[in-house]
């Protein structure tokens, strides 16, 4: 079956048909992060105070699971795309950071990045978890979807939770959580994004794992 980040947008329309409008889905622009309410962050209108992300203690079977899997450089196990359920190691980021300030609220994939209750943005390495990608994570009721990257992410199974300000980056830190993928992305539109891109070595390491992955596949197995 052919995944796109188009599917996961309408995967995401179709459980949520009652979601707010675009504006509500979109961050305001870094500049406008802070206001008068007390220097409290402002995502799509929503003012966001002290956060509390509530993650659950991931199933006690996935360890043993993992045991004997390929690992990265934080000994976290690499899945099978089948496996949809995993435990994965998560970090969390801001447009505010210093590696991020000059793309401001955009992703990269080009559009806004997203926090609402019900959809946020996640960045990880497109050739573990390609642009699109949906999934959730055990104890919390949003959807993320993948829609960014980051150098310190390649190459590893890490996926990195956008949250909209320093202090709520802060409040999550380094959590291994147990994170089930609802929707595969696109392996077509991350190779096509990322090919214009390959002077940046992080994207041309992503950009030739896609590649080694995808060849000799036929298109619509590619595309996932």
């Amino acid at each position: 079956m052919t995944f796109r980040l188009s599917s996961a947008a309408a995967l995401i329309a179709l459980l949520f048909s009652s979601c707010a409008s675009d504006s509500d889905l979109t961050v305001l622009s870094k500049s406008r992060a802070t206001s008068s309410s007390g220097g409290m962050a402002r995502s799509g209108g929503i003012v966001h105070g002290c956060a509390v992300y509530t993650t659950a203690q991931p199933s006690a079977s996935l360890a043993p699971q993992a045991a004997g899997k390929p690992k990265d450089k934080h000994g976290m196990a690499f899945y099978k795309p089948s496996e949809r359920t995993r435990l994965v190691r998560t970090t969390a980021y801001t447009c505010s950071e210093d590696d991020h300030i000059e793309y401001g609220s955009m992703n990269a994939a080009g559009t806004p990045l997203r926090y609402t209750d019900r959809v946020r943005s996640a960045a990880a390495d497109w050739a573990v978890y390609p642009v699109g990608t949906v999934f959730r994570i055990k104890g919390m009721k949003q959807l993320f979807v993948v829609d960014d990257y980051g150098s310190a992410l390649t190459g590893t199974n890490t996926v990195d939770i956008y949250t909209p300000c320093k202090s709520h980056m802060n409040t999550w830190g380094r959590r291994n959580v147990e994170l089930t993928v609802v929707q595969w992305g696109s392996y077509a539109r991350s190779a096509e994004i990322l090919s214009k891109r390959v002077h940046h070595p992080h994207c041309a390491q992503m950009y030739a794992a896609i590649n080694r992955l995808t060849s000799g596949q036929t298109a619509s197995t590619a595309a996932r």
